[in-house]
């Protein structure tokens, strides 16, 4: 059925979408779309519009009507909403709940303190939103640091899985295209193509436990085969000098979690009992010099290929408060049904953002890796460089 002859209550007609919104600028591509920061015309409310050109859709219409349904009922205080859905000819376009807090791993890097009582009421927040999903019968299936923004900049805000669901719609490809993208993230039982369950996502949740207690990824190689090797094998180690200060309650959490056998994994619920969660088993130690140290050395950011660029969003919301233009330092044109290719944005450095960023990456065996290789990984919103694991 095509899109649109269904007469779906939730989807409204529009022969242009800037009737409504006012596009600012492009804040990331995706695969098959873009995110763009627009203005809705009656309120001046700040959102995210995601625009899909509908001829990368065909074929999937029926799939993608109900995965967007389902969104549409998606509340939750710790999931980015979808507000609304408009059609046109040649388009449609997701309206989200825009998240302007920036990304996890940049406040964890700006704190001055950070602890694993930190890391647990992150992860307990994590835990609630995809427990509610679970419980609605969803499957994430693409849970990683990327995806997680703050609401606000607020030193209390929560934490958001931004972006929910829009890979099922745009990616429903093979296994391994799937997990191609961000691979460290994958349970075991996705990379070997059995069927899979809820369980995929507790097994992710593992893993970002793990890097927000240390600062690098679990699974780490420079051939994909050799890290699918390590993740089918749950092949992961916490090692000296990184986890020495980290209580035996959050490595006891982590292993629940990161459970090669899906069968025996913890639920989100059963997860949510653990007492590093729950109770009062994470340390206050501060433990942020390591952490924020292993961080800007394994997760070199690529913002300009990210398909969702909160720095952008932060940048322009510092310029609200201080009363300056709102618009993009150069012009923009959104996909329209008058244009329809994927605009990208250029690779120049963010306004306001450090060029040097980049120097934060590791010297040595890193530093002599074949263009190729690094090319490839930058194809992902994090370039993963583990060097003080080499």
């Amino acid at each position: 059925m095509p899109l649109g002859e269904d007469g779906n209550g939730w989807k409204k007609k529009t022969s242009d979408i800037k009737e409504n919104y006012d596009f600012k600028e492009v804040l990331g591509t995706g695969a098959f779309s873009e995110v763009v920061l627009a203005e809705e015309r009656k309120t001046q409310r700040l959102v995210a519009v995601k625009c899909i050109p509908k001829k990368a859709l065909q074929g999937k219409e029926n799939s993608i009507e109900n995965e967007i349904a389902v969104l549409h009922r998606i509340k939750h205080e710790n999931i980015v909403s979808l507000e609304d859905i408009f059609e046109s000819q040649s388009h449609l376009y997701l309206v989200m709940q825009l998240v302007s807090g920036g990304e996890l791993f940049d406040r964890i890097v700006e704190k001055g303190f950070y602890t694993e009582r930190d890391a647990s009421k992150l992860i307990r927040q994590i835990l609630d939103a995809v427990k509610y999903l679970h419980d609605m019968g969803i499957v994430h299936r693409d849970l990683k640091p990327e995806n997680l923004l703050y609401s606000t900049m607020d030193e209390d805000s929560n934490i958001m899985i931004s972006d929910f669901g829009l890979s099922k719609i745009e990616d429903s490809e093979s296994v391994m295209s799937t997990a191609c993208g961000t691979p460290g993230y994958v349970a075991p039982e996705v990379l070997a193509q059995k069927p899979y369950s809820k369980a995929v996502d507790c097994w992710s949740i593992g893993v970002i436990s793990y890097i927000l207690l240390c600062g690098y990824p679990p699974f780490y190689d420079e051939n994909d085969a050799k890290l699918f090797e390590q993740i089918l094998r749950a092949d992961y180690e916490f090692d000296s000098p990184y986890w020495d200060d980290i209580s035996e309650s959050a490595k006891d959490f982590i292993r629940h979690l990161m459970e090669k056998d899906p069968s025996k994994r913890y639920t989100c619920e059963q997860a949510l009992q653990h007492p590093w969660i729950s109770g009062d088993t994470a340390l206050d130690k501060n433990i942020h010099e390591s952490v924020s140290a292993q961080i800007k050395k394994n997760f070199a950011k690529s913002k300009w290929k990210q398909a969702f660029n909160a720095t952008a969003v932060v940048r322009h919301m510092r310029r609200l408060q201080l009363g300056t233009s709102v618009e993009a330092p150069s012009p923009i044109t959104p996909t329209s049904p008058s244009n329809s290719h994927l605009l990208l944005p250029t690779s120049h450095p963010e306004e306001g953002e450090d060029e040097g960023e980049e120097e934060d990456e590791p010297q040595g065996e890193d530093s002599r890796r074949g263009s190729a290789d690094r090319d490839s990984l930058r194809s992902c919103g994090y370039c993963c460089r583990p060097a003080s694991r080499i």
